[in-house]
């Protein structure tokens, strides 16, 4: 019989549908890396992130899957451009938590309040983006504060580090220095029901804000944490277009 007839095997080093040496995994390069953003970061912005956006789109069925197996239940909101994830939960089995909740502190909670709120309003009056500035924030937080002459800085101080996270967590683009457009993640966090309780709570009674206690469950969580440390597991999002 003639050598011919036999392919020559190909070693798993040199395999092209190989990623790496010993890989067992089915999906292709642009549906993996997705898939890891989507477990590092809180979100998938359209946007920011267009070619990781379009691999989601083209794969989403096996990445969910993929996210099902741990649990995690993966929220695409095509009109918003936006994907995030979920922790499953469950009463009928008993589900490990791979994802854990962190709530914003007060003076963050006051900031995506009012980012909320102009949003809202933004919206409904037929604008196509909702812009602000730092000192308008600043100025509106500080009328929640319990505010003296000699904690003024120490406050002001807090307020930039929580709008600069806001910033960091997709809240907001900073268009210019000190000038900001709010992104449509202000909805998924705060729904317009939840709004107008965080308002309530905000303007009844003393609603003048002292230091932050260790636990307060007027707070919003964010909805998609990262990925808990393994001691958390035990216990119970650069960018990239790479």
């Amino acid at each position: 019989m003639s050598d011919t007839a036999f392919i020559d095997p190909v070693s798993m080093e040199e395999d092209p549908s190989d990623l790496f040496p010993g890989d067992t995994g089915t999906l292709d390069v642009a549906a993996r890396r997705v898939l890891v953003q989507l477990l590092r970061r809180r979100y998938l912005r359209a946007d920011q992130n267009p070619s990781q956006w379009k691999a989601l789109i083209a794969h989403q069925q096996v990445i969910e899957s993929r996210l099902h197996d741990l649990f995690v239940r993966l929220i695409v909101d095509h009109d918003r451009g936006l994907a995030y994830k979920q922790q499953v939960r469950s009463a009928e089995i008993e589900v490990p938590v791979l994802l854990r909740d962190e709530a914003y502190s007060r003076i963050e909670t006051v900031l995506l309040v009012q980012l909320r709120s102009l949003h809202q309003r933004s919206g409904g009056a037929g604008e196509t983006a909702t812009r602000v500035d730092a000192e308008d924030l600043e100025q509106n937080a500080l009328t929640y504060l319990d505010v003296d002459g000699t904690n003024v800085a120490a406050r002001q101080k807090e307020i930039r580090s929580a709008i600069a996270r806001l910033v960091t967590e997709g809240f907001l683009d900073e268009e210019s220095e000190g000038r900001f457009r709010v992104t449509p993640l202000v909805e998924v966090v705060l729904s317009v029901e939840r709004l107008g309780e965080l308002v309530a709570w905000l303007q009844a009674g003393e609603h003048r804000i002292g230091p932050d206690p260790s636990a307060d469950d007027e707070r919003p969580a964010a909805p998609v944490d990262p990925v808990a440390d393994d001691d958390e597991i035990a216990a119970e999002e650069e960018d990239a277009d790479a």
